[in-house]
């Protein structure tokens, strides 16, 4: 799985994505409490799978970012995604993460965006990073705590009220 290595930690690697990883995209997304407060819901099936890989995922790569697949050094296990995403509705580069409820609790996205965010800023250059996370989402609030975000607004996003982070 150590193809396609964009960024590196102490405990996680993170590569872009493969059409060979359809599956994992449905089985990380197949658990409610995993989507609870994104948008979307479960991915429907290979064929879903790989559209949003194709439609979605990819083009993001030929900016030099995108949602990058994380895995454990120490096993290769694949625990999530991570990454950016440039949003030219907003014009906004977007911050985001999404984990296997198992692997919760242990700081794996606070250390994968911490290293997303090293990344655009001194890589990429980019001038500014935002996230957003909903309102009740508490634990993904936090993580953008700690990573040095900073409280920007409130706004709609996928129909529930979402606080808006800034590195600004």
């Amino acid at each position: 799985m150590k193809n396609n290595i964009i960024l590196s930690t102490k405990r996680l690697y993170l590569r872009e994505l493969t059409l060979e990883d359809a599956q994992l995209l449905i089985d990380l997304n197949s658990d409610p409490e995993v989507t609870r407060y994104t948008g979307d819901g479960a991915v429907k099936d290979l064929e879903d799978s790989k559209r949003i890989l194709i439609d979605i995922i990819f083009p993001q790569y030929l900016n030099e970012m995108g949602r990058w697949a994380v895995h454990l050094k120490a096993d290769d296990e694949f625990i999530g995604w991570c990454g950016l995403k440039y949003q030219a509705e907003q014009d906004e580069v977007d911050l985001g993460y999404r984990f296997f409820k198992k692997h919760w609790n242990k700081g794996y996205a606070v250390e994968s965006a911490k290293a997303v965010i090293d990344y655009g800023i001194n890589i990429l250059k980019l001038k500014n990073i935002i996230a957003r996370a909903a309102k009740e989402n508490k634990a993904s609030i936090n993580v953008l705590k700690k990573i040095g975000m900073k409280y920007l607004s409130v706004e709609m996003c996928c129909h529930d009220p979402a606080e808006k982070y800034t590195l600004k």
